[in-house]
C-alpha cells in the first residue's frame, strides 16, 4: 500500500508586499526631486547610508539578540579600505569603476567580521557585549597608532571623480551620487529582508529566543551567530564604502564608540523588533546628528532624554507604535483615541518646553553668561538671571508632566479595553471559520 504524496505549492506573489516595495523604490527615486537643494540631497544621501548601516546592525540586535557596542568597526574598516581603493583608482593603479568601490568596503567589513566575530560570537549575552566593546576600543586605538593606514588624526582623503565618465556619470554632482546610494540602499534592504525569510534567518531568531532548544535539536548556536555576524559585517562595510564616497574623507571617528553608540541608539529608537524599524531609526539618526546638532549645543542631552522616554513608555520603538495603531485602525477603533492623543501631545509639549527652556538657559549661563544674560528662545527674549523666568519654566515642566501622567493613565485604560475587545473579536472570527 502506497502512502499518498503531499504536495506543497509555493506562492511567491504577494500583492501588498510588491506594493510596499514599489512605494519604497518610488520614494527613493522622487525624494531628491522634492528636496532638491544641495543640503537636502546631502541629508538624503546620509539617510540612505544610515539605512544600510542600521539594518546591518539589526541583524545582530533585533534578529539575533546580540547587543554589540563596537559595530562601527566594520563600517569604518569598509570606509578605510574604500578610500584607499579610490586613491588607487585615481592613481591609475587599479581599474575598478567607482560604482563598485562600496563592494570593496563590504569585503573589508566581511573580512574584519570573520576575524573578530570568530572570537566574539563564542559568547552571548553580556560577555558578547563586553567583547565587542573591547574590540571596538582596540580598533579605535589602532586607528591613532597606525597612521600609515589610518592617516592619523587628519584621516585619509580622496576624490570620487576619477576615471572616464560612463554615460555622462562621474559621480561629481551630489544627485548622481545619491542615486548610486539609493540603488545600493534598495538592493541591500531587499537582500536583508530576504535573509529574514531564509532558514538561517529563522534559526537566528530561534537562537535569540531559546538557544538551549536550538542546541537540543542539533544546531551549533555559535556557528549561527558567527554567520550572522559576518553577514552583518559585509553590509556594514558597504555602508562604510558609500560613506567614503559621500564625504571623500575618512577619519578615526568612523571606528569610534560614538558611532557604534549611534547605531545602537537609533536602531532601538526606530524599533529593533521590526524589520522596517531601523529604516525609521536611520531617518531619526540623520535628523538627530545633523539637524538637531545645528539647532542647539545641548543636542546630546536632548537625545538622551528622548531615549529615556522611549525606553520607559515605548520600548518597542517608533515602529511598535505604528504597528499597534495600525492594528487598532484595522478594527475601526482608532477614532476613539484622537482626544487622548491630543491630550498626550499637548501635555508632553508643555513639559518639553519647560525642560528645553531650563536646559538652554543653563547652557547659555555656562557658555555665554559672560557675554550677555539674554537668551533668544522660541521667538522670545529671556533673562537668564531673572527668578521669574526660572519659576515659569519649572511650572511648565510640573504642569505638563502632571497633565501627561493623568492623560497617560486614562489613555492606557481605554487602550487596554480596546485591546480586550479586539482579542475577543479575533477569537470570534476564528471560531466562525
Amino acid at each position: 500500500m502506497t502512502t499518498p504524496r503531499t504536495y506543497y505549492r509555493f506562492k511567491p506573489y504577494n500583492g501588498a508586499r510588491w506594493l510596499l516595495w514599489g512605494l519604497y523604490a518610488l520614494l527613493l527615486f522622487v525624494a531628491p526631486r522634492v528636496w532638491s537643494s544641495g543640503l537636502g540631497q546631502t541629508l538624503l544621501s546620509q539617510v540612505g547610508i544610515g539605512i544600510i548601516a542600521c539594518l546591518a546592525y539589526n541583524v545582530l540586535l533585533g534578529q539575533g539578540g546580540m547587543l554589540s557596542f563596537g559595530h562601527a568597526v566594520y563600517s569604518g574598516m569598509g570606509a578605510y579600505l574604500a578610500i584607499h581603493t579610490l586613491n588607487q583608482v585615481g592613481a591609475g593603479q587599479l581599474g575598478l569603476p567607482v560604482s563598485l568601490v562600496p563592494l570593496v568596503g563590504g569585503v573589508a567589513g566581511l573580512a574584519c567580521a570573520a576575524l573578530l566575530g570568530f572570537v566574539s560570537t563564542k559568547k552571548s549575552g553580556v560577555p558578547f557585549a563586553m567583547i565587542t566593546l573591547g574590540l571596538g576600543e582596540l580598533m579605535w586605538s589602532m586607528s591613532l597608532m597606525l597612521p600609515e593606514f589610518f592617516g592619523g588624526e587628519g584621516g585619509i582623503s580622496s576624490n570620487r571623480v576619477v576615471g572616464a565618465p560612463v554615460l555622462g556619470i562621474n559621480f561629481g554632482p551630489q544627485i548622481q551620487l545619491y542615486y548610486l546610494i539609493a540603488a545600493y540602499c534598495f538592493v541591500c534592504t531587499a537582500a536583508l529582508f530576504a535573509l529574514t525569510r531564509t532558514p538561517l534567518g529563522r534559526m537566528l531568531n530561534a537562537v535569540r529566543d531559546n538557544p538551549e532548544r536550538v542546541e537540543f535539536i542539533g544546531y551549533d548556536t555559535q556557528w549561527v551567530r558567527y554567520l550572522a555576524f559576518m553577514i552583518s559585517g559585509f553590509f556594514a562595510g558597504v555602508s562604510g564604502g558609500l560613506w567614503a564616497l559621500n564625504t571623500e574623507i575618512v577619519t578615526a571617528e568612523v571606528v569610534s564608540a560614538t558611532r557604534s553608540g549611534a547605531f545602537l541608539l537609533f536602531t532601538f529608537l526606530g524599533g529593533a523588533t521590526f524589520f522596517f524599524g531601523p529604516v525609521i531609526g536611520a531617518v531619526l539618526m540623520v535628523v538627530g546628528l545633523g539637524i538637531l546638532s545645528e539647532l542647539t549645543r545641548a543636542w546630546l542631552l536632548y537625545l538622551g532624554l528622548i531615549f529615556l522616554v522611549m525606553v520607559m513608555y515605548a520600548p518597542g520603538g517608533v515602529a511598535s507604535l505604528l504597528m499597534m495603531n495600525l492594528r487598532v485602525a484595522a478594527f475601526g477603533k482608532l477614532r476613539a483615541f484622537w482626544a487622548g492623543y491630543l491630550a498626550l501631545a499637548g501635555s508632553l509639549a508643555t513639559a518639553l518646553v519647560g525642560v528645553a527652556c531650563m536646559i538652554e538657559m543653563l547652557y547659555h549661563r555656562q557658555l555665554d553668561g559672560a557675554l550677555s544674560n539674554e537668551l533668544r528662545f522660541m521667538g522670545a527674549t529671556l533673562d537668564t538671571t531673572s527668578p521669574d523666568v526660572w519659576i515659569g519654566a519649572v511650572l511648565l515642566l510640573v504642569v505638563g508632566a502632571g497633565a501627561f501622567e493623568i492623560a497617560r493613565r486614562r489613555f492606557k485604560a481605554d487602550w487596554d479595553e480596546a485591546q480586550a475587545e479586539i482579542d475577543k473579536e479575533i477569537k470570534r472570527r476564528e471560531a466562525a471559520l
